[in-house]
């Protein structure tokens, strides 16, 4: 592994993390709202809210490019740069997030904040001194899923952003473009750390998930 080589895997690594980070507050809101609360259109919401996990998603980049590109409705400011990656990495990680958050707020005892209001507590700290606690394995098992999303993503970043080398490269378009150009020994490398960072960050998702049910 060269430097040049380690400089992609940062890269990927702490822009996947910090898409997790961005869309963390918006997942949790998302999560919130469909576990708690129904409204006319919900279906609807969820299925858009779905969509990137099931379209190309070289069709997402398509739509994210309709916005963000040179031409598009917001001016193009993250065309070609380091924010249209962390973009295109939050929107396609993000319906995993929202679907964990979800599941583990619904698992929440609904019981529990209420014996806290008819304490005096308000909603807010109902919910960050209970509903988040309780939901803690189920949230952080969708935050892992989601930086392991965004580590593997592709079609939705090259679309957007390109594969600038030292600007926008990630593992994946490293990995794609090793190939093209015929350099197999390079793309495996690249591979191996893809299959180790993916394999670490499922699994501790996996133990997560397996500690909470457990706990039921």
């Amino acid at each position: 592994m060269s430097a040049e080589d380690w400089q992609i895997v940062w890269f990927t690594a702490w822009v996947s993390a910090l898409s997790t980070v961005v869309i963390l507050p918006f997942g949790l809101a998302a999560g919130l709202l469909l576990a708690r609360r129904d409204w006319p259109g919900k279906s609807g919401a969820e299925t858009i809210l779905t969509l990137p996990l099931v379209m190309p998603p070289v069709a997402t980049g398509l739509i994210l490019l309709k916005l963000l590109g040179r031409r598009g409705a917001l001016g193009g400011f993250l065309h070609f740069t380091w924010l249209g990656v962390l973009v295109s990495l939050s929107v396609m990680s993000f319906p995993l997030l929202v679907r964990s958050v979800r599941v583990a707020f619904e698992e929440v005892n609904p019981r529990l904040e209420q014996i806290a209001r008819t304490l005096g507590a308000s909603d807010l700290r109902v919910f960050w001194t209970i509903t988040v606690p309780l939901a803690a394995r189920g949230i952080i098992a969708g935050m892992i899923l989601a930086f392991a999303r965004a580590l593997g993503e592709f079609g939705a970043t090259i679309m957007v952003a390109g594969n600038i080398p030292g600007q926008t490269s990630t593992l994946s378009l490293a990995i794609f473009q090793s190939v093209q150009l015929g350099q197999d020994s390079h793309a495996f490398r690249l591979l191996a750390v893809s299959v180790v960072l993916a394999f670490a960050a499922v699994w501790t998702s996996e133990c997560l998930s397996r500690r909470k049910r457990a706990l039921l």
